[in-house]
């Protein structure tokens, strides 16, 4: 499915069973030197329980997308609903959580108290903090570094961490804003795979921003291919993939047809600049 800037895309089943759901979805910032255009003519609808990547070049609006969905940034125009609500309801109901690009852990609490700080914010009893702690640490396989302060654990544990945090309140959905990019290759390697492992313990509805063609083709069952500024869809890709994924399957035919449908979406993208 490939869909051109400012393509009405027609209404189907699919949006009523939709977590997000974007229609026409624009967003223009007022700066000093002029107006710029983020996102323009966005139509998307991911459905529960889906792994939907998005990928483009830097400045093509896959962030801002996503900090449209978290409440972070108010579009312009068109429409974007999260659970049926807008995305400043969704968030005053809980209805996600964001992990960003840095783990953001406080160097003064120790990892399970860094976990806690949503909890305490939203007024969790102290033994309900416990439980929830435990359980997602087991979650991340990091049960024995609860004790231990941010500067004592790697930096993909500290990511791992961040990933916790996201989901010690239970929230539907996971947003994660190139989550891994920092890490190198192995550690990066190795977190794709417990992240798939996880999406498919909690069947969780995840949202996945990165740079990378075979991370994005790796996780998702979507990818959501955009080009560069004002951010538009190029291409929407609907994997083939099996759920579960060993690491070598990057290596198979199947998964290399949907890299290079990728990399042609990403060129189909660089049409559109002036």
């Amino acid at each position: 499915m490939t869909v051109a800037p400012n393509q009405e895309v027609p209404v189907s089943d699919t949006r009523s069973e939709a977590v997000i759901s974007a229609r026409n979805l624009e967003l223009t910032f007022q700066t000093n030197d002029g107006p710029v255009h983020a996102l323009s003519g966005v139509n998307l609808d991911i459905v529960k329980g889906e792994f939907v990547s998005f990928i483009g070049p830097s400045g093509c609006g896959k962030t801002t997308f996503l900090r449209c969905v978290a409440a972070l940034e108010t579009p312009t125009g068109g429409s974007l609903t999260v659970n049926g609500m807008t995305p400043d309801q969704a968030r005053r109901a809980r209805a996600y959580g964001y992990v960003f690009q840095a783990a953001g852990l406080y160097p003064w609490r120790t990892i399970a108290k860094n976990i806690a700080l949503p909890l305490e914010v939203m007024g969790f009893s102290k033994a309900d903090q416990e439980r929830r702690i435990a359980q997602v640490l087991e979650l991340v396989e990091l049960s024995n570094f609860g004790q231990k302060y941010p500067w004592q654990l790697s930096g993909g544990m500290q990511q791992r961490a961040s990933i916790a945090r996201a989901l010690a309140f239970d929230a539907d959905i996971l947003l994660m804003d190139e989550p891994f990019g920092a890490l190198d290759e192995i550690v990066r390697d190795h977190l794709n795979e417990q992240l798939l492992e996880l999406w498919a313990r909690t069947e969780k509805t995840i949202g996945f921003v990165t740079h990378s063609i075979p991370e994005a083709v790796y996780l998702s069952t979507k990818i959501v291919v955009m080009s560069p500024r004002p951010g538009r869809i190029s291409d929407i890709i609907e994997s083939p993939l099996p759920k579960k994924r060993p690491l070598d399957i990057r290596d198979s035919a199947e998964f290399l047809q949907v890299a290079q449908r990728v990399r042609e979406g990403l060129r189909a993208g660089h049409a559109y600049d002036d």
